[in-house]
């Protein structure tokens, strides 16, 4: 299987609801947040329960309240609302500490779920193979920010308001019954007696709320699945052009870009749109039901109440016990919109880490092999490379006409015919083109670099560019000084504190001059560069291939084309030639 066949597997073959919430619980249990989230959520639990218990505490209060307003009992009144001011005080201390306790539950639910997306992203050679992808390999910032964030942030919000529902309803719904275990009224002359009458009716009517909403609703998981896929395309759209505005400019393709960006957003406003309406119709049933629940319990409970078999104190007690139980009963409901938004970055992040799983597993075409040597030396038998798209010939690719090998201190230089992709070779010995046969024994010392045309800059202070992937901390200043003036950056020394984006603060030849300058602190024993001193002076490449040759004992293998550093480093060369056109599908 090869990754774009993978690609197409993930499209056909989501998870299903279940497997989303068991691989994602899996993920969580070995998270090093965990400890601190079972421990916060019990903590949250006894809040939960002191806050129920206060609530119903609340509810029993009602009959002595109303009764005294009903006697028109002054004392009283005056006792109870002392009783009131001390309930009402627990239950907002309560509730301060629990808002405080789902700030802090949430945040360390999105310090587990995005350090370990990460964790799980940049392992080996895996952004890489994603990149490839055509689905999952776009805007995968999306997934590892914005939805990491969401998921996290609704798990704790709904989990939390899913056991606080749970709990009322098991505390009310017996508080309901006792009340309404005895209703009865008269009905076309007979006395009418249902047990639990209250409770069955609350159920009734949180069901037909339920229900209607999940059919009005059904949309929403998809519809705000699609919305954050296209939110991500118009962010990188975004990001993209102010990256390349130069170029953009120079071109004048502003206009260009102008639609392009137009369309994203057009594209995002559609699905916004189709959301507003999915959740316009949402509304006429959540809003509908829940203004009716002013007036449906007293309604349910007035046939009782004037037939004189209830105190006004008695009614409210009912009213405010249905109220809590339907309260408890549609949290569905009530969240519904906000289950939808959790449905769906769920499946989005839960694709989204089985398919970084899954890269591990996913196998390249042909017979390419990395054997494991015991010899400081690097070794190319038989090798032959291709592209990965099935169906494409083979004179896109490459071979090797001979077997090689090159030893430690040895300088190479590696071309070939037009038509020979040499950017595959540096891949493959890199271990990062899988697509093709033969055997690259890598030499056992493994102090190997491998430097693109193309390098990379991170946003940090100069010295961590300078050592980057090493720890700057590690290394004495006077390095990252004589570095500096070996590749002719002296003035940059008094700039090594500073955090900067060097990509775009240096030009493209002090940026060359500084990956130079990496390779000095790094000291590798054997060095792979993909034809980096290409599109620079003539002057420039002859100095910057000097100081190549300073390099001492290090094996430096250049594949590309340039006299500068065949005429400094006298090299050995190789010649590669392109492969002949053969069936399209014999490598798939």
């Amino acid at each position: 299987m090869t990754i774009r066949d993978l690609d197409e597997d993930v499209q056909d073959h989501h998870l299903s609801f279940s497997e989303q919430v068991g691989f994602m619980a899996s993920a969580f249990w070995r998270t090093h947040a965990r400890d601190r989230i079972l421990a916060l959520a019990v903590t949250l639990l006894v809040i939960i329960l002191a806050t129920v218990y206060a609530q119903y505490r609340l509810n029993q209060w009602n009959v002595p309240f109303y009764n005294a307003i009903e006697r028109r009992d002054l004392d009283e009144f005056m006792v109870q609302l002392g009783v009131f001011a001390l309930i009402g005080g627990s239950l907002l201390l309560l509730n301060v500490v629990q808002t405080y306790l789902n700030q802090i539950t949430a945040l360390h639910m999105r310090e587990g779920l995005a350090r370990d997306l990460v964790d799980e992203w940049l392992r080996p050679q895996r952004a890489l193979k994603l990149l490839h992808m055509r689905t999952m390999g776009v805007n995968p910032d999306q997934r590892l920010h914005e939805d990491a964030r969401n998921l996290s942030e609704l798990t704790t919000s709904l989990a939390i308001g899913l056991v606080n529902a749970t709990i009322l309803l098991v505390s009310f719904i017996g508080v309901l019954w006792t009340i309404s275990e005895t209703f009865s009224f008269q009905f076309n002359g007979e006395r009418v007696t249902i047990p639990g009458y209250m409770v069955w009716a609350a159920l009734g009517y949180a069901g037909l709320a339920s229900i209607l909403s999940n059919i009005v609703g059904r949309r929403l998981p998809d519809l705000n699945a699609e919305r954050y896929a296209k939110e991500a395309e118009l962010r990188f759209a975004l990001m993209h052009t102010n990256e390349n505005i130069l170029a953009i400019t120079l071109a004048r393709g502003e206009d260009r870009e102008r639609d392009r960006v137009q369309n994203a957003i057009t594209v995002v406003l559609h699905v916004i749109r189709r959301l507003a309406r999915g959740y316009t119709n949402l509304t006429w049933v959540s809003a509908g039901f829940g203004w009716l629940s002013t007036v449906v319990p007293i309604l349910i409970a007035a046939p009782v109440y004037f037939a004189g078999n209830l105190t006004f104190g008695g009614l409210m007690m009912a009213v405010g016990a249905f109220n809590q139980v339907y309260g408890a009963l549609r949290w569905y409901v009530d969240n519904f919109r906000q289950i939808a938004d959790w449905k769906a970055t769920l499946m989005r992040v839960s694709t989204f880490r089985k398919v970084l799983l899954a890269l591990d597993e996913t196998p390249g075409a042909g017979d390419l092999r990395y054997p494991p040597t015991e010899q400081d030396r690097l070794v190319m038998r038989g090798v032959e490379l291709y592209t990965a798209s099935p169906g494409t010939p083979r004179n896109h690719g490459l071979r090797l006409p001979a077997d090689e090998t090159i030893l430690p201190g040895e300088h190479i230089m590696i071309n070939g015919d037009v038509g020979a992709n040499r950017r595959l070779l540096f891949e493959a010995l890199a271990g990062i083109w899988p697509w093709g046969k033969g055997e690259i024994a890598l030499p056992s010392d493994g102090r190997i670099v491998f430097v693109p045309q193309q390098g990379y800059l991170p946003h940090a202070r100069l010295r961590d560019v300078l050592a980057y992937p090493l720890d700057s901390a590690l290394m004495d200043e006077d390095r990252f000084r004589t570095a500096l003036e070996r590749v002719g950056l002296s003035p940059l020394v008094a700039a090594l504190d500073l955090t900067e984006r060097w990509d775009r603060k240096l030009s493209e030849e002090d940026q060359a001059r500084l990956r130079l300058a990496n390779l000095f602190l790094i000291e590798p024993r054997w060095l792979v560069l993909d034809d980096i001193l290409e599109g620079l002076e003539a002057d420039v490449q002859l100095e910057l291939a000097a100081i190549l040759a300073e390099l001492d004992n290090a094996a430096i293998i250049y594949i590309g084309r340039c006299e500068a550093y065949d005429s400094v480093l006298k090299p050995r060369q190789l010649h590669l030639q392109p492969l002949t056109a053969a069936k399209p599908n014999d490598h798939a």
